[in-house]
C-alpha cells in the first residue's frame, strides 16, 4: 500500500508543475512572435535599351466596283497581288542594301479584305455604293543596333512604305534586369531595416521570411509613329529614352537584444 499513496500524492505536484509550465511557454511564444522588425520595400530600374523592333505596312487596292456586284474581278485581284509583291520584295531588297540580315526581316502573311467606298453626293443624289478589296503585307524588322533606328526609318519611308505602326524598345537580356530590379529592391529593404533599428537601440538578428510583394514588370517601351509613313520627315531625331522596371519586398528580420 505505501507505493500506492506515494503515487497518489506526487500526482498533484505534477499537475501543478504542468500548469506552471504552459503559460511560461505561451508568453516565449508571444515574445518571439513579436520580436522582429518587418520591411517594404520597392525599387525602380531604368535601363536604356539595347535592341529595337519596327513596324510597317504595305497595301494595295482593287478598283473600286458596284457593291451589289457579286463576284470580285480575279484579274484585277491578281494585278493588285502581283503590285505588292514586287514593292515588298523591292523593299527587302533596300532592308539589305542597308545592313540588315535576311533573318532581321520577316514578311508577314498576306492579308485580304473588302473595304466600302464612299462617293460624294452629285447634284443631292448620292451615288451607289462601292467596294474595293484592300491587300496588305506586313513587314518587321528586328535591329540589334539601336543607332541604325533612324536610318532605317528613313529607308522605310523612302521605299514608299504605306504607314508605319511604330518602334518597340526592348532588351536583349531581361532576366539580367529583372535580377538586378530585385537585388536593388531587396538591398533598399537592408537599408530601411538597418536605419529602423539604428534608431531603436537594437540589432538585427536573422531573417525570417522574406518575400516579393509583386514580381519585377518588364515592359517594353513603344514609340508611336505617323499613320502614314510617307509623311514622316526624313533625317528626324529619335530618343529611345530609357525602360522601366519596378520590383518590391517584403522581408521580416528577427531582432536581437
Amino acid at each position: 500500500m505505501p507505493p500506492f499513496v506515494t503515487l497518489r500524492r506526487s500526482a498533484p505536484i505534477a499537475l501543478l508543475a504542468l500548469a506552471l509550465a504552459a503559460p511560461v511557454g505561451a508568453l516565449a511564444d508571444d515574445d518571439t512572435k513579436t520580436r522582429r522588425l518587418d520591411v517594404q520595400a520597392q525599387a525602380q530600374l531604368d535601363v536604356a535599351p539595347d535592341r529595337a523592333s519596327l513596324s510597317a505596312r504595305l497595301w494595295e487596292h482593287t478598283p473600286a466596283v458596284a457593291q451589289d456586284a457579286r463576284d470580285s474581278d480575279p484579274e484585277a485581284l491578281g494585278e493588285a497581288r502581283e503590285r505588292l509583291e514586287r514593292r515588298a520584295g523591292e523593299l527587302i531588297r533596300t532592308l539589305e542594301a542597308a545592313g540588315l540580315e535576311r533573318d532581321a526581316i520577316r514578311a508577314g502573311s498576306l492579308q485580304v479584305r473588302p473595304e466600302h467606298v464612299t462617293s460624294p453626293s452629285r447634284n443631292g443624289e448620292g451615288e451607289a455604293p462601292k467596294v474595293r478589296t484592300r491587300l496588305e503585307r506586313p513587314i518587321d524588322i528586328e535591329v540589334n543596333d539601336i543607332e541604325r533606328v533612324p536610318m532605317l526609318l528613313d529607308a522605310l519611308t523612302e521605299a514608299g512604305v504605306d504607314a508605319l505602326d511604330g518602334v518597340r524598345y526592348d532588351l536583349a537580356d531581361r532576366d539580367a534586369a529583372t535580377d538586378e530590379a530585385l537585388v536593388k529592391a531587396l538591398e533598399k529593404a537592408r537599408h530601411k531595416a538597418e536605419l529602423m533599428a539604428d534608431t531603436l537601440g537594437v540589432s538585427l538578428g536573422d531573417v525570417i521570411t522574406v518575400s516579393e510583394t509583386n514580381s519585377p514588370v518588364f515592359q517594353p517601351r513603344m514609340m508611336a509613329m505617323s499613320a502614314d509613313g510617307r509623311e514622316s520627315a526624313p533625317q528626324a531625331e529619335y530618343r529611345p529614352g530609357t525602360i522601366s522596371i519596378d520590383a518590391g519586398v517584403s522581408v521580416s528580420w528577427e531582432i536581437e537584444r
